[in-house]
């Protein structure tokens, strides 16, 4: 009878386990119609929050990639980087946008397989890039070194830098002019952006943005344990890149 009692108890927790592994935000996606992607519009190349209220950028190319294949639509929410994790558990289905690999966020979430390997770089005016080609010549006391809250980025300076004096400024999107202005004379951000920055930014230069001071990878922030949504997104990750169509979407921004 023991025996027997043993036995049925193993096959309902196996169904049990059958039914939850087939339980994926997927089917959410799906029946609903839409793929709700966080990003917070303030980080260029991969997303920028515009005047019209839509945004643009590598990963909002991705986004909608990525909603296609599911065969639905990309609806995106816009947060920022201080409540992106929280953001994300309560609204939204993935978050694209620059985010970077951290433990501290993988201790509530998942992440896809990462898409880029985009370590931290110092970008500053073009005038005074040869003094910062280190993070030991870049932390000294006469150094004002900015930053943009609530990221990687501030993890980063408060973790490195100990002599210098940090200037936090809330907006992403204009720090840079920052240090054009003279207001700042350095950043330390993720490589891509300052060769971005430098783009939009003549009298910026990116500094040894092939050599980063620190490694990082970026990929999507994913619900935790679903297994069926992760494998979705790698493949389709695996096939934008096999097909070239990963790199005309970033090639299309950072060319």
């Amino acid at each position: 009878m023991k025996k027997f009692l043993l036995i049925i108890a193993l096959l309902c927790s196996a169904l049990s386990t059958s039914a939850m592994a087939q339980t994926s935000r997927m089917d959410e996606i799906i029946k609903s119609g839409k793929l709700r992607v966080c990003m917070t519009g303030d980080y260029k190349p991969f997303t920028f929050y515009k005047a019209d209220k839509s945004f643009e950028g590598i990963d909002v190319d991705l986004a909608q990639s990525l909603a296609k294949a599911i065969g639905v639509e990309a609806q995106f929410v816009k947060t920022g980087w201080p409540t992106l994790t929280k953001d994300f558990l309560e609204k939204c289905d993935i978050a694209m946008g620059g985010v970077s690999v951290t433990f501290d966020r993988q201790k509530q979430v998942s992440f896809s397989t990462p898409h880029m390997v985009d370590g931290k770089s110092a970008i500053a005016r073009c005038t005074d890039a040869a003094k910062f080609q280190s993070l030991a010549a870049i932390d000294q006391p006469g150094t004002r070194a900015i930053v943009n809250p609530g990221g990687t980025n501030e993890r980063f300076a408060k973790t490195h830098f100990k002599h210098l004096q940090l200037i936090e400024h809330p907006d992403n999107v204009t720090i840079f002019d920052q240090i054009v202005a003279g207001k700042a004379d350095v950043m330390v951000t993720d490589a891509s952006e300052t060769l971005w920055q430098a783009k939009l930014h003549p009298e910026l230069c990116a500094i040894n943005p092939d050599k980063p001071l620190q490694f990082a990878e970026k990929a999507f922030m994913l619900p935790r344990g679903d297994v069926p949504f992760k494998e979705f997104v790698d493949t389709w990750m695996r096939q934008l890149k096999a097909t070239g169509e990963y790199q005309q979407i970033s090639d299309r921004w950072l060319k």
